[in-house]
């Protein structure tokens, strides 16, 4: 699909709500300005350091095609919510995220669960990963186009400075309305989402993107990444299996939702994820 290139529009934190589904909506994908505070990302930085420190870069995945889309030179630290207070008290908790989340999914698809939290970090020399679309998770939703619901949405946060040179996740603005979402575009067509610490990428699962090549020497990009998918769909992580139940009794409830502690409620449905059709909630002593 051919397109004219242009750059991804940027929006303040303090934007409306209609003003950033608008370019959302339109391009597929926009820069949220100062999502969180210098502070916040020195804290989150902070908690997960150990751990990132402490993992090998690449993949251990027996798929040779999934281990280069993750990367031969990347980290990709998980299950955040046990590994960074931060992340699992503010972060997700964000009202802004949070309202931006219901914009796309509640009228829609009723409610909504995290799918993933991942810090990545990319390092020098990384090749671009390969172009794709978040939605691709679920095959059925590829063959619906554009006409299809949101299924997913994700936001990219940065916790160092990204640039073009070092690695910034590329990004194809308007191929969520492409006809043919097998058409993943090409890396001409891509423009980079550079952005400073805090600032955030907010995207469609609709939208071609991919991490880009870190053609530095010795600098190591890192994005804090989360993504919600509809509450119909199961997610990439299985939270309720990772996190500690005594955990899961600090969070907030609609953390505690997030991560399947809750049940869902889907347009249409009187309840998904349930104890005897009962609140699952109930049944953990939440």
């Amino acid at each position: 699909m051919s397109t004219t290139k242009v750059s991804l529009r940027r929006v303040p934190s303090s934007a409306p709500i209609a003003e950033i589904m608008s370019v959302f909506h339109e391009d597929g994908g926009v820069i949220i300005e100062g999502l969180l505070t210098p502070e916040q990302v020195e804290r989150v930085n902070r908690e997960i350091e150990p751990d990132i420190q402490a993992m090998q870069p690449g993949s251990k995945h027996e798929n040779e095609l999934v281990a280069e889309f993750h990367g031969r030179n990347t980290k990709r630290l998980t299950n955040l919510v046990t590994r960074s207070k931060t992340f699992a008290t503010e972060v997700i908790d964000h009202d802004l995220v949070n309202a931006l989340a219901e914009a796309v999914f509640l009228e829609e698809s009723g409610t909504h669960a995290m799918t993933t939290t991942q810090v990545i970090e990319i390092g020098p020399g990384n090749a671009a990963q390969m172009l794709h679309r978040d939605l691709e998770n679920w095959f059925p939703f590829v063959g619906m186009g554009p006409s299809g619901p949101e299924v997913i949405i994700n936001f990219l946060i940065a916790l160092t400075d990204f640039t073009d040179e070092n690695g910034a996740t590329r990004v194809i603005p308007g191929s969520n309305h492409w006809p043919d979402f097998e058409d993943r575009g090409t890396p001409e067509q891509t423009v980079p989402a550079e952005m400073s610490p805090g600032d955030a990428l907010f995207f469609s699962g609709k939208t071609a993107h991919g991490g880009g090549a870190n053609q530095t020497t010795d600098f190591y990009r890192r994005a804090l990444a989360f993504a919600f998918n509809a509450g119909y769909l199961v997610g990439e992580e299985a939270y309720p299996f990772l996190v500690d139940r005594e955990l899961a009794k600090t969070l907030s409830p609609r953390v505690q939702r997030l991560i399947g502690f809750r049940s869902q409620y889907p347009t249409g449905s009187p309840g998904l994820w349930q104890v005897d059709y009962s609140e699952l909630a109930d049944h953990l002593g939440l």
